[in-house]
């Protein structure tokens, strides 16, 4: 009887273990087929600027092949490798502190017009002000550290996110909010229940573009007077006429904004339950 028993359960494990096999194998297909289009534009347009480096003689101090990028990649693993972690790290920093500060102060605006109409016109102001020309104003007051390169990559985050974040703190129905009222709740509950749930599509759209800006944020950061990072090794390898490395430096900073972005719709996928409608 024992033995009996056993052998259904063995089975039935089997038959789950292989149905999670199938699944995944399912899912994994799926993705790939989902994004062919894409893989198969990226590697056309790698097929086709090889082409034409070959085809017009291109010289490789102007505008090298993809195989010459290939091959600079494994020339300066070392220095690539050593140097994307400092961009990694400014971006990262960057991204939190100023999508931080940008949310906090969007649910301020919202619950303080008073305060939306002091404080927002300077935020238009100080985004009005080109990163390029503020980078070293910030070198000369905090110094030439990772300090400056963060508070440019937050600067950049910074303003798409709390534009977002105040339109959808404010996009809540009127009629939710009536209903709320009616059941007295407080702003807190009101706040929590229906206003944050709310924005989290606005906010995340923000966040996507925010996760890329924070990148190119600490690259244009490493140009003002910086010894590391990829925005250093792009005008050292630019100066000195290494295009290879120029070009894999570039991949790599779009790579990683790329991961960036998709790791924030990752996110996106897990937290947010609902979006607002495009149908009219």
């Amino acid at each position: 009887m024992l033995m009996a028993n056993a052998l259904p359960s063995q089975a039935d494990g089997r038959d789950l273990t292989d149905g999670n096999r199938f699944r995944a194998i399912d899912a994994v297909v799926s993705a790939a087929l989902r994004h062919l289009p894409a893989t198969l534009a990226i590697l056309g347009c790698i097929l086709l600027w090889q082409l034409v480096v070959w085809g017009f003689s291109v010289p490789t101090f102007m505008a090298p092949g993809p195989v010459d990028v290939i091959k600079a990649f494994g020339e300066n693993a070392g220095v690539l490798w050593t140097n994307f972690w400092p961009t990694l790290m400014e971006a990262v920093l960057g991204f939190i502190f100023g999508n931080v500060i940008a949310v906090l102060l969007a649910v301020w605006f919202v619950h303080s017009p008073l305060a939306e109409r002091a404080f927002y016109p300077i935020a238009v102001i100080i985004k009005s002000i080109p990163i390029i020309a503020l980078a070293p104003i910030l070198v000369l007051l905090v110094g030439n550290g990772i300090a400056p390169k963060i508070i440019i990559a937050g600067l950049i985050c910074f303003f798409p996110t709390l534009v977002n974040m105040v339109q959808g703190l404010k996009s809540a129905s009127p009629a939710m909010l009536d209903l709320m009222r009616i059941l007295s709740a407080s702003n807190s509950e009101i706040f929590w229940k229906v206003r944050l749930p709310g924005s989290l599509p606005f906010l995340f759209a923000a966040l996507k573009i925010a996760a890329t800006s924070s990148v190119m944020g600490a690259i244009v950061a490493e140009w003002i007077g910086s010894s590391y990072g990829l925005g250093a090794l792009i005008i050292e390898a630019t100066y000195n006429f290494r295009s290879p490395l120029l070009y894999a430096t570039v991949v790599i900073a779009a790579s990683l904004a790329v991961v960036l972005f998709f790791a924030v719709s990752f996110a996106e996928s897990k937290i947010v339950r609902w979006k607002p409608t495009t149908d009219h």
